[in-house]
């Protein structure tokens, strides 16, 4: 247990203290590239008037049109964006796309991603830029124009922002800073951006591709089936050559609560088991790592303690000492008591719990769910691409 996590304390890209805020200085000046936003959205009117103002304010010296594909929502989504837009003066680069039925082999955020983009392309969008950003997501004034400096200073095909989480209840504040720790060891940020890597992350609430690559990998419908599509992105860019950035951001924030465990364990288990390729072997090894790294420290603690072992009690403390270290820099980003470090076991043990049910949900055949709807299950052979007013949605010209 000590040799593994000094392993990771060393060797693995300082996972557990990622960067924050890195992104360049956005520039104002003239010739700034057009982009294009895509919001995919279903059932979110009580959440927009928190989030979409927030777009319609970006300061961008460069044209930027805003899409909200609307998915089926019933819940007046569409009728709530198109007042803000008014409220806001916004009307002018701002629409709604109505998303179209999901055909079968399609996830329905890509497809409601999809139709976003050809709703663009055909009103007329030719952007140097695509911005896919959920409709939970909450903007600084200057995001825009800091991720289009960043991808051009840093020659970046994408650059994606690991947004603020909300963390304010008290299952957010033992869960939600655990979550980005995990999310960053599996796809360390340093690694990502290393281009003699195959490490290939990103995170789908604020993602920024250039138009050429998104026309390089085929088009959103390259990753149709994928209910993890921000990493599915990502490594379609990273294998074609390209090249990404991924980042901790406090300038971009989720303004969704998560004020229960269920609504935590929700969204995990959605998709934890796609993650792991639905493999019950990954499953398996899975569940017993997290169980060595996790449970084992505690466990060697107390098991020495009641044996009277020092060897062993000294061996579990040692190893939960480093763990709980490197846990402070992500609870200390998210405004938490170093005290709270310790607790990591427990909710590693949830998460673990949370990974194990999303297998069960995908054997019943309930797995990957979006906004409340399933997916196909991957035995389901995928359709060719339906096309959208006769073109297929592929982010390529008319």
């Amino acid at each position: 247990m000590v040799g593994a996590w000094t392993g990771l304390l060393v060797a693995r890209g300082r996972f557990w203290d990622p960067p924050v805020d890195r992104l360049c200085a956005p520039d104002q000046t003239s010739g700034a590239p057009e982009v294009a936003v895509v919001v995919p959205a279903r059932n979110e009117a009580l959440i927009l008037p928190a989030t979409l103002p927030t777009l319609f304010a970006q300061r961008y010296a460069g044209r930027l049109g805003i899409t909200l594909a609307d998915d089926e929502s019933g819940d007046g989504t569409a009728a709530r964006a198109h007042w803000l837009a008014a409220e806001c003066g916004a009307t002018q680069f701002f629409s709604v796309a109505t998303v179209p039925p999901r055909p079968a082999g399609w996830a329905g955020k890509v497809w409601a991603m999809a139709a976003g983009v050809d709703a663009a392309r055909r009103s007329g969008a030719q952007p140097a830029y695509w911005l896919f950003t959920d409709a939970d997501i909450s903007h600084d004034p200057d995001i825009v124009a800091s991720l289009v400096a960043t991808a051009r200073a840093d020659r970046r095909d994408v650059v994606s922002l690991m947004v603020r989480l909300h963390c304010a209840t008290s299952w957010e504040r033992l869960l939600i800073p655990a979550f980005v720790f995990f999310f960053a060891k599996l796809y360390p940020f340093a690694w990502v951006a290393d281009d003699h890597r195959a490490t290939a992350g990103a995170a789908g609430g604020c993602v920024l591709i250039s138009d050429s690559m998104l026309r390089e990998i085929g088009g959103i419908e390259r990753i149709a089936p994928a209910l993890i599509d921000d990493c599915a992105l990502a490594a379609a860019v990273k294998t074609s050559g390209g090249r990404l950035r991924l980042e901790l951001s406090t300038k971009a924030r989720s303004v969704r609560p998560y004020d229960s465990l269920d609504s935590i364990w929700e969204m995990v288990a959605r998709s934890a088991y796609t993650q792991l390729r639905t493999s019950p072997l990954l499953l398996t090894g899975t569940v017993a790592g997290m169980l060595l790294l996790y449970a084992g420290p505690p466990l060697a603690v107390l098991g020495g303690v009641v044996r009277g072992n020092r060897t062993l009690a000294l061996s579990g403390a040692l190893a939960w000492s480093i763990m709980s270290t490197m846990y402070l820099p992500v609870l200390r980003r998210y405004g938490q008591p170093s005290a709270a470090a310790p607790l990591l076991p427990v909710a590693a043990a949830l998460y673990t719990c949370m990974t194990i049910d999303s297998a069960r949900r995908h054997w019943l055949g309930r797995g990957g769910s979006w906004k409340g709807r399933f997916s196909a299950a991957p035995s389901d052979p995928p359709l060719p691409p339906r096309k959208l007013n006769g073109q297929i949605p592929t982010g390529r010209p008319n």
